[in-house]
């Protein structure tokens, strides 16, 4: 079951031709293989910036756009959808009508335009890229993990609804263990004050999200795991900079 899990999860957070066969069971099993899949998201970036022969400007919004791709934009509609519902003072209700309408106001394209253009410029500016961008996308989707596993679902019925009660010890060791693999080149390609300032940036950034959703709407909704996703991946890069 676990090859099926993590082929849903690949097959759930990307556009990559997967064609695995459905099981409740193995969806609910697949969130521990979240990170796992950002292995996979990171290293095809990777694969992209080392084949740029652009400036790094050029190469950063190239890489970020095959980033995007990868994912169709998942992560990215799930922050403007919660910035939207939850940018402004409206009660519970109707704020998760506005996340779920596929229109995108003020707050959703401010937050994207913010989202795109910071890691778009922290990718120009880093050393050591393909292996951030394989430690950020492994870490921002263990925070995805570790927010479902410290938040209920706040809806009844939706796409997060059929892996909210997969999250267990199990589930967090190996979501743990893949982000720590997965981070392990960047103590050696990076010093060892940087890796820890982007480790203090994304738990930080991923914190302030999910307070954020738990203070108005009381729990998580699939848009919330793709702004927490978002905010740990700038924080984790915004943190590698700062040191």
């Amino acid at each position: 079951m676990a090859l099926n899990a993590f082929l849903l999860a690949l097959q759930f957070l990307t556009r990559l031709p997967v064609r695995v066969d459905y099981s409740p069971e193995a969806m609910a099993a697949s969130p521990r293989f979240y990170p796992a899949v950002g292995v996979v998201v990171g290293a095809l970036a990777a694969l992209v910036w080392a084949l740029c022969p652009w400036s790094p400007v050029v190469s950063a919004l190239v890489t970020l756009a095959v980033l995007v791709a990868l994912t169709g934009g998942l992560h990215e509609d799930g922050l403007a959808d919660t910035f939207d519902g939850l940018g402004g003072i409206r009660p519970k209700e109707r704020a998760m009508e506005i996340m779920r309408d596929s229109r995108i106001g003020t707050y959703g394209v401010l937050a994207l335009i913010l989202s795109l253009g910071i890691r778009s410029a922290a990718f120009a500016e880093l050393h050591a890229l393909p292996a951030v961008l394989i430690a950020g996308a492994a870490a921002s989707r263990g925070a995805m993990v570790w927010a479902m596993a410290t938040s209920r679902y706040a809806r009844s019925q939706g796409a997060g609804s059929a892996v909210a009660q997969g999250i267990d010890a199990e589930a967090l060791r190996i979501a743990a263990l893949t982000v720590a693999l997965a981070t392990l080149p960047l103590i050696v390609l990076l010093p060892l004050k940087s890796v820890l300032c982007g480790a203090v940036g994304l738990t930080l950034a991923a914190y302030a999200m999910r307070a954020w959703y738990l203070r108005r709407l009381g729990g998580y909704t699939g848009d919330c795991l793709g702004a927490v996703q978002q905010a740990a991946e700038i924080g984790f890069l915004l943190g590698l900079l700062y040191a």
